[in-house]
């Protein structure tokens, strides 16, 4: 009888763990056919109930926009109404109020076809996604190495991924549903790890010739270019209308093992969302010969809260930064006693609930980033995709029609994120490595920042151009080698620079930022830059080579403690 029960338990038991694994291939997906998986793998998402687990047996599947989820969203940072009046995302894999789930990949390679967004949380909390990689079978990116450089000839090997066909003398880049109409371009020189801001314009008149498989000779005008042999050409359309992923209004997510072999506009974006951890996440080329991994950013997080953890992470090949972590400052247009009028100001973030009900805000004044008041938020709605009216705590109603006025702007303090970074490389971008601005604890420890072109760490703050907000107060950057960052215009290493315009006389924007225990081999000075900053720590770094120029430029940083650097 014992035994009898037992072997029932232990079948329902099976049972049970069998029911919480949904195969994809149950629902028709066939790993390395080559046949559109989209809608295959929409059913299975279907039949996930919470709890349980969406599993690829390990191979090759893939996606096309024809059968894709579309969804219209407003994305921070992404595209302006002109550039991209259509807010329509095509979503590969898309999660929509799902709960304790993960999304196991087993190892599989998910390719994407056309313009699209890979894949997408929308609403979710408790979700991990773990062990895939994702690719474009044809990247929006397209890359040529120089092979032979002359003033008036190159010789080029395009990258079989780079479809193209010359028509008329005149080379013309194709890509499966989409052509290019505006090109930006960034010059890759692997050896060196180097990359800089180029430009396509001489090819747009230039001859074309195809000499051998995947090789053209052009000829025009490439007198002052930087054009050398060995170096790649990356070229894409500067306009983001999708993202690399998608994380939206949810929250306690966390990736494990994710390969970003190429990613299509912004890169992984988060937004509203909290407590998000990326273990091991590699956002960089395969083996394949490609230089660029992703289209814009690596990682975005714009108006999060929690905890955001990113270790044992790389970044390798990306069109703009790796990883950048802000709010957003909205400018107020209209005070009504304890009703405020607010406005998105950045063409290119707009259109989602940037405030909600219980959210603790910050009166700040543009010109000077100085903060003078605090409120809280009764109740926020949407009146346009580009205005939000909010309604204040009637306790705030004096505050706020006596000290607000049009012109300042209201920074969100309870969608602020801590951050911790550690453990990770980063490499590979023409533009910074780390941009944080948030008041909650920062730590940045036990990292290798190589040859950045622009700062490697850059702590901002602005209500006047990207308005991505505020202050920080509590950041330790710790244990870290920065290896020559800064080559692109003789940036300093780490540099502290808020958009104080007209600074408040006395006020200083940040605050407690400790630089220790680093190690600096550097290509220009000052090595690290800070204005505005109060309580600031530069302590026990090692620098190199030594100069007789001066290692650190202080500008309005009251009770600096500089010592021990070497």
């Amino acid at each position: 009888m014992l035994r009898t029960l037992l072997a029932l338990l232990l079948l329902a038991i099976t049972s049970y763990a069998r029911a919480q694994r949904v195969l994809v291939t149950t629902y028709g997906a066939r790993p390395d056919s080559h046949k559109d998986a989209t809608a295959a793998v929409r059913r299975a998402l279907n039949a996930l109930a919470d709890g349980a687990a969406l599993v690829f047996p390990k191979g090759r599947y893939d996606f096309w926009p024809d059968s894709a989820s579309k969804r219209n969203w407003y994305i921070s940072n992404t595209s302006s109404a002109e550039e991209c009046p259509s807010k329509i995302k095509t979503i590969g894999i898309l999660l929509e109020n799902k709960q304790r789930v993960t999304i196991d990949g087993n190892g599989s390679t998910f390719i994407f076809h056309g313009k699209m967004t890979p894949w997408a949380l929308e609403q979710c909390a408790h979700v991990h996604l773990r062990h895939f990689t994702v690719d474009f079978e044809r990247p929006t990116m397209s890359e040529m190495r120089f092979l032979a450089v002359t003033p008036d000839s190159i010789v080029a090997r395009i990258h079989p991924d780079s479809k193209y066909r010359i028509g008329g003398g005149r080379l013309e880049w194709i890509g499966e549903g989409w052509k290019p109409k505006q090109f930006f371009a960034i010059l890759v020189d692997p050896a060196a790890g180097r990359y800089t801001y180029s430009s396509w314009d001489p090819f747009i008149h230039a001859t074309a010739r195809q000499i051998a498989p995947q090789t053209v000779v052009f000829r025009g005008n490439f007198k002052n270019q930087e054009y050398r042999p060995g170096t790649v050409l990356t070229v894409r359309d500067p306009i983001r209308d999708q993202v690399g992923a998608l994380i939206d209004r949810s929250a306690d997510v966390t990736l494990t093992g994710i390969h970003m072999q190429y990613m299509h506009g912004l890169g992984i974006v988060a937004q509203t969302s909290e407590n998000l951890t990326y273990d091991s996440v590699y956002v960089e080329p395969g083996n394949d010969g490609r230089v660029i991994a992703s289209f814009a950013d690596a990682m975005h997080f714009s108006g999060c809260k929690g905890q955001i953890t990113i270790t044992h992470c790389r970044f390798r090949g990306m069109h703009d930064d790796p990883v950048n972590v802000h709010g957003t400052h909205l400018r107020v247009t209209r005070v009504d006693g304890d009703k405020l009028t607010v406005r998105f100001m950045h063409p290119q973030t707009y259109g989602f609930q940037q405030y909600h009900p219980g959210d603790s805000v910050a009166f700040v004044h543009a010109t000077s980033l100085q903060l003078f008041g605090y409120a809280r938020v009764r109740s926020a709605r949407l009146i346009s995709p580009t205005d939000i009216e909010v309604v204040l705590d009637r306790a705030a109603a004096a505050p706020a029609a006596t000290l607000l006025k049009p012109g300042d702007v209201l920074e969100n303090l309870t969608w602020t994120p801590s951050l911790t970074v550690t453990d990770c490389r980063f490499e590979g971008t023409n533009t910074r490595g780390l941009l944080v601005t948030t008041r909650r604890p920062v730590r940045i420890e036990h990292n290798v920042f190589y040859r950045t072109g622009m700062e490697a760490i850059l702590i901002a703050d602005d209500a006047s151009s990207w308005y991505e907000s505020g202050e920080v107060t509590d950041v330790l950057i710790r244990d870290n080698r920065f290896e020559e960052c800064g080559y692109n215009g003789g940036r300093s290493a780490i540099a502290i620079r808020p958009e104080d315009h007209e600074p408040a006389p006395g006020y200083t924007v940040h605050r407690n930022v400790r630089i220790e225990d680093n190690t600096f081999s550097v290509v220009a000075y000052p090595v690290i830059s800070a204005r505005s900053t109060a309580a600031l720590v530069i302590r026990d770094n090692l620098i190199r080579p030594s100069s007789a120029a001066q290692p650190f430029a202080l500008d309005n940083c009251p009770d600096a403690r500089v010592e021990g650097n070497h």
